[in-house]
């Protein structure tokens, strides 16, 4: 393969070298690495958070009523959160189906009547060109063979 199809040409049409490829996977890795150790630490943070609350609301002098009305309340902006997401996410859909019925069906129509004009054309050319080249080469080879046949033309011996 040539070299300028594996790495995109710079402002002076020059392919960049290979280091600075390898550089920048080299670099995305890291993100990666410390993305994932991030979640991973927020993971942890939230379980121990979690444990401590158990802990705290196992204690006989904790006022639970207080900590269930906060908990009812941030639940209320947890539905909240979730509503807005969820009319978000329909409008998102509604304009899906719109590029789907307005830009991608027309494009698929326009298609399916391409591939009927060359199904037709193939059909035409078959029947008009291709048949009787064929006939023709089929009359040909058997007039050959029979001229053979009869003896008319001999073939050097030698020769099948």
């Amino acid at each position: 393969m040539d070299r300028e199809t594996h790495f995109p040409a710079n402002i002076n049409g020059e392919s960049p070298p290979p280091e600075a490829e390898t550089s920048k996977d080299h670099e995305d890795k890291r993100k990666q690495r410390w993305t994932i150790i991030g979640l991973a630490l927020a993971g942890l943070i939230l379980i121990g958070l979690l444990v401590v609350a158990v802990i705290y609301l196992v204690n006989p002098a904790t006022p639970t009523t207080r900590i269930r009305d906060i908990f009812i309340i941030l639940m209320a902006l947890e539905f909240l959160v979730v509503g807005v997401a969820l009319i978000i996410l329909i409008v998102q859909l509604a304009s899906l189906i719109n590029l789907l019925q307005n830009e991608v069906k027309p494009i698929l129509d326009s298609t399916k009547e391409t591939s009927h004009t060359l199904r037709g054309t193939a059909l035409f050319l078959s029947d008009n060109l291709v048949e009787p080249v064929i006939k023709l080469s089929g009359y040909v080879a058997s007039m050959q063979r029979m001229v053979s046949l009869f003896g008319f033309i001999r073939k050097p011996k030698g020769k099948i």
